[in-house]
């Protein structure tokens, strides 16, 4: 006679029961910003990086027109959206994979090259989805010590070693805002060896306008191991679309597209992200807000005694004291309960930071006035 399994739980496993493969459950599940407050009707989101002007009127025709073929299956290919990003950034069409949303690319990407046991590398403030991917397919993640929330070549490179298949770089980074030059991410490249892919997210590289910046496409064309990703989420608008992709080598591409699911991207994403790819007056209103509000709030939350990142991103990293009633924490609570939703970064290693996403007028000047209210100091009896 067999006897009844136990409920023992061993390293996250149930004896006679279904489970995971190691490494899943060490997994954090990735949180979203924020998009609700108690007691808030309609709050303002500034917790995600979203394009605060929302999408182009171009893109929103485009995803009503595709309400017409609702009944048929998406151009597995993405065709004509693959087109249309070689036609506009000089790439080789075939050299091009499609996500949703370049998280999957991500993971895609270490589906494809990890073995139990490899690593990824990262900086100390990298981006969630990096690590997700990789211990999901057992492999280890190795971070990189930053130096004022900025990525260092060296440490990143030092960190390699025989089990090293990737290395993931945000260039801006998520969610510090910083960036490296072309100079650095070329002295990256060289430093790895050629088996070691090196990973450029550009999620916010069209909000970067600084000239010692390159988002690494050029550097890429004749590299063998160089992989960089784009997104229609945040300078287009369109994060509820879900459209990434990544230019690649050829190989790397060929070898991603053989797990791809079929259908990964829908039909109205694909049209949109056409029209929105097409919509330089969009684009062009997109980045004078960034270019307008970042500085000034920058300006002002510093002008408050608040420590704030430089930033090459539609965003800034900001930084509270320690001292009890004037946390982050508290701060993120005290803005929230004004209808105000920043995001804070305390799972990524920065528990004394909020993330505040630029906004309008009107939404930044409020940050700025509530955020004044939340550090004065109380009033004497």
């Amino acid at each position: 006679m067999t006897a009844a399994p136990t409920s023992t739980q061993t390293l996250g496993r149930t004896k006679g029961a279904p489970s995971p493969r190691p490494g899943i459950a060490a997994i954090h599940p990735y949180t979203p910003g924020k998009a609700t407050a108690e007691g808030v009707a309609a709050p303002v989101k500034l917790s995600a990086n979203e394009n605060i002007l929302g999408c182009g009127d171009a893109a929103k025709q485009a995803y009503l027109a595709a309400a017409d073929h609702l009944g048929v299956y998406p151009d597995g290919q993405a065709g004509a959206l693959r087109a249309a990003i070689a036609k506009r950034h000089r790439l080789e069409p075939e050299r091009l994979i499609f996500g949703c949303g370049t998280d999957e690319i991500f993971a895609q990407l270490n589906q494809t090259f990890l073995r139990a046991g490899d690593n990824i590398v990262q900086g100390q403030f990298g981006f969630g989805a990096y690590a997700i991917g990789a211990r999901a397919n057992e492999g280890e993640v190795r971070y990189a010590a930053e130096v004022n929330h900025r990525i260092d070549v060296d440490a990143l490179i030092a960190k390699v070693d025989e089990r090293t298949r990737l290395v993931f770089v945000a260039n801006p980074a998520n969610p510090t805002g910083t960036f490296i030059t072309k100079g650095e991410v070329e002295r990256l490249h060289a430093g790895l060896p050629g088996e070691v892919i090196l990973v450029l997210d550009g999620a916010y590289a069209e909000f970067n306008g600084d000239p010692t910046f390159s988002d690494g496409l050029d550097l890429a064309r004749q590299a063998e191991n160089i992989v960089v990703t784009h997104t229609f989420s945040k300078l287009h608008g369109l994060a509820s679309l879900r459209i990434g992709w990544a230019y690649a080598p050829a190989a790397v591409a060929e070898a991603v597209n053989r797990i791809r699911l079929p259908f990964n991207t829908s039909p109205a994403g694909q049209a949109a992200a056409i029209a929105a790819l097409g919509d330089t007056e969009f684009q062009e209103r997109s980045l004078a807000l960034v270019e307008q509000w970042r500085p000034w709030l920058t300006q002002q939350l510093g002008g408050l005694g608040l420590e704030v990142t430089p930033s090459a991103a539609n965003f800034l990293l900001v930084g509270f004291p320690r001292t009890p009633g004037k946390t982050a924490a508290e701060a993120e609570v005290f803005l929230a309960r004004r209808g105000l939703l920043v995001r804070g970064v305390a799972s990524y290693g920065l528990p004394d930071c909020l993330r505040i996403t630029l906004g309008l007028e009107a939404h930044n000047r409020a940050v700025v006035e509530a955020l004044a209210a939340f550090l004065r100091p109380p009033a004497r009896p």
